[in-house]
Order: structure tokens, then sequence, then C-alpha cells
């Protein structure tokens, strides 16, 4: 792992989980997993692609693994790549 890439990672993990913040608002960050954007294929991209999600969120029944892609955007109303765009322009 190279230092920009920690760096990075580490951003994204004090942000707390994107999907939080887009139901809930701003509040104090907690634990999260680096979820890889995936889109068209199931092959894991970049760090760049990675986005903070809660346990529940992520790998949860009502996370993106849990619902599935298509799933989580009908449920949450929110796609992965919005959550993505979130979570790099706070950084």
């Amino acid at each position: 792992m190279t230092k920009e890439e920690k760096e990075h990672k580490e951003k994204l993990v004090a942000l707390g989980c994107a999907l939080c913040h887009h139901l809930y608002g701003d509040h104090e960050p907690g634990q999260v997993e680096l979820h890889h954007l995936r889109a068209g294929g199931w092959g894991k991209g970049s760090y760049m692609t990675l986005t903070p999600l809660c346990f529940q969120h992520h790998r949860g029944n009502l996370g993106v693994h849990g619902l599935g892609t298509k799933g989580f955007v009908k449920y949450y109303g929110v796609t992965q790549q919005e959550l993505l765009n979130w979570a790099l322009e706070k950084i």
C-alpha cells in the first residue's frame, strides 16, 4: 500500500458511513468498512473507488451486499456512485 493510498483510506474512515450521512445528516462518525464501488463486474477497483459504509449498510441485510446493487438503490434512493462522490468531495 502506498503512502497516498493509506492517507486516502484514513480520510475516508474518518468521515463515517456515507449512507448514514445521507439518511441522517451530519453526525459523529462511527466505525466503517471500505466498500469498493462495483460497476459492471466483480473486480475490485482502485482505492479511489472506496466508499465508507458502516457494517449494516455494507454487509448487513439492508446493506449493499445484502440487498444487491439494484435493491440498494431502490431501497435507499441513492446510488453507490453518489455516495462515492460525496465521500470524495468531503476529503
